[in-house]
């Protein structure tokens, strides 16, 4: 089975970078759908996002989504990269890489990907005002949960 590369890290991402390594001297890929997340401004009201996770458990889980992933749609390769620490509008928070022989499985790794991994994996989000004060603590979405459930089965 392939393995996925998997990171949580505090420092920024290279989108080329992450695919030329996952990408390179490899001539079996057909397709590459990257997802990068983004910190929005929330119209101009966030000043940061704060990203806190448990440590080797956010990892763990990760890496169970990404295999499952990697199983369910014959992915050929899967990145994904998660930002922790202080996050300011218009940087990056989150990447995944999804590689396969043909397009559909790359998109739908994608997006299977990022639906477990904004309901299972152990990350709190917590806002900051752009005007100096602490916002609370982000709470999950019914949106995100329906997304997840539309993949149905997996466990």
């Amino acid at each position: 089975m392939i393995s996925p590369f998997v990171k949580v890290q505090h420092e920024d991402f290279d989108l080329r970078a992450e695919t030329d390594r996952l990408t390179s001297g490899r001539h079996d890929i057909g397709a590459v759908v990257t997802f990068s997340g983004l910190c929005r401004d929330e119209g101009g009201t966030l000043g940061a996002l704060e990203l806190e996770h448990y440590p080797g458990m956010a990892e763990a889980e990760i890496t169970r989504i990404a295999r499952l992933a990697i199983e369910r749609f014959g992915l050929l390769g899967l990145t994904a990269i998660h930002r922790y620490g202080k996050i300011a509008p218009g940087e990056n928070i989150v990447l995944v890489i999804a590689a396969a022989s043909h397009r559909q499985a790359a998109f739908d790794g994608a997006n299977f990907v990022m639906d477990y991994l904004k309901t299972s994996a152990p990350f709190w989000k917590k806002e900051h005002g752009r005007d100096g004060t602490e916002g609370g603590w982000v709470s999950a979405r019914d949106a995100d949960d329906a997304a997840r459930a539309r993949w149905a089965g997996d466990k």
